[in-house]
């Protein structure tokens, strides 16, 4: 059946509410909720900061009586589990909702068309897939996570146009401009975490926060992988932990006497299989969707680009490329993994193209 016209702007809106709470509201996903009694919005809502409360509680909250006979816009299947917060069907029931619009089904096993059900047991029109594709792209790290334990991965590099990243001297600060730093800063702060591996902290020392207004208050997890715990006390990320939530991907085995001094200074350890080089790049993933990262950047180097790429498992690819050229002997974005056939490199599909001044921001998707 096809949807009214007034449907479409009022899942618009919805939609971009969800967009709002991307990087804040892991592990839970952001969805958004508009409610529209005779053609006026009477609440609006979207998950808050932590997962909780949902978005139906909030914008059922703001209508008051108002949501009587209306209709619900909700950007996922509303929940109808008992977990941290009542069930949001049971809300929307009670609230008096007279339709639901639905955009995208929840795959999480709890729910998984349930919530449907029992909306429509309570006699709730209820109308599902307006807008999906667009309310997948949003729930992308949710459904990642939910669907294969570990969180959406978007490797980002900042290269020269022969993807190097740094001189064959280490100089690499900065290869991009301004706006291109400033909008990378704005994807961390739609993302769960940022990781890098321990190269990067030696070379740059990072602080991985996102300085952009708006979205500085929630600042991303910062990971390092860092097997034998190579990181100096003094790096910005240590000095930092305290302040802003930092993790260390280690080996079993690391020197004690090191692992507490991370420890008191407000890093947590995570202990993680080894490879045959450095640590095992799935198990680790598995380990961060345990923890509730649904949403993950990578931000380099080129060992751990690498290692990520070899295991197929980036889902996104955000590359900005800067005019210039370094030449052979400049530090590649992504290291040697052992290619042999063209039929097995990974492959993407191109999705934006973004000019910041003079550089230029490509965006892929997996294929």
């Amino acid at each position: 059946m096809p949807h009214p016209a007034e449907d479409l702007p009022h899942m618009r809106a919805a939609l971009a509410l969800a967009r709002r709470g991307l990087g804040a509201t892991w592990p839970n996903p952001s969805v958004g909720c508009v409610i529209v009694n005779q053609g006026r919005v009477v609440g609006r809502g979207f998950t808050a900061t932590g997962g909780r409360p949902h978005a139906e509680p909030a914008a059922l909250a703001m209508a008051g009586y108002a949501a009587r006979g209306a209709t619900a816009y909700v950007t996922l299947e509303p929940c109808c589990h008992w977990g941290q917060t009542p069930p949001c069907t049971d809300a929307l029931i009670h609230a008096g909702i007279a339709r639901v619009v639905i955009a995208a089904q929840d795959p999480d096993k709890r729910v998984d068309s349930q919530g449907i059900a029992r909306l429509k047991q309570a006699g709730i029109q209820t109308d599902v897939g307006l807008l999906q594709d667009e309310a997948n792209e949003i729930l992308a790290g949710f459904i990642q996570k939910t669907t294969t334990g570990r969180p959406l991965v978007t490797l980002k590099l900042a290269t020269t146009l022969d993807g190097k990243i740094a001189t064959h001297a280490g100089e690499s600060q900065w290869i991009t401009g301004e706006q291109a730093r400033r909008m990378a800063h704005a994807m961390r702060g739609r993302q769960d975490a940022i990781l890098v591996g321990v190269g990067t902290v030696l070379a740059d020392n990072p602080a991985l926060t996102c300085r952009i207004p708006g979205y500085a208050k929630r600042a991303p997890v910062r990971i390092t992988a860092d097997s034998h715990l190579r990181t100096p006390l003094t790096a910005n990320l240590i000095r930092t932990a305290r302040d802003t939530p930092t993790w260390m991907l280690i080996r079993h085995g690391t020197d004690p006497a090191r692992r507490k001094a991370f420890t008191e200074a407000g890093v947590t350890l995570i202990e993680i299989p080894p490879a045959s080089a450095g640590l095992d790049i799935e198990a680790a993933l598995q380990v961060l969707g345990k923890a509730g990262i649904t949403r993950l950047m990578v931000e380099g180097g080129g060992q751990i680009a690498a290692a990520l790429l070899r295991a197929d498992l980036v889902d996104r690819l955000a590359w900005f490329h800067a005019p210039a050229t370094m030449g052979g002997d400049g530090w590649p974005g992504v290291q040697a993994f052992g290619l042999e056939k063209l039929a097995d490199m990974p492959r993407f599909t191109r999705t934006n193209v973004i000019p910041l001044g003079d550089d230029l921001l490509t965006e892929y998707a997996r294929r």
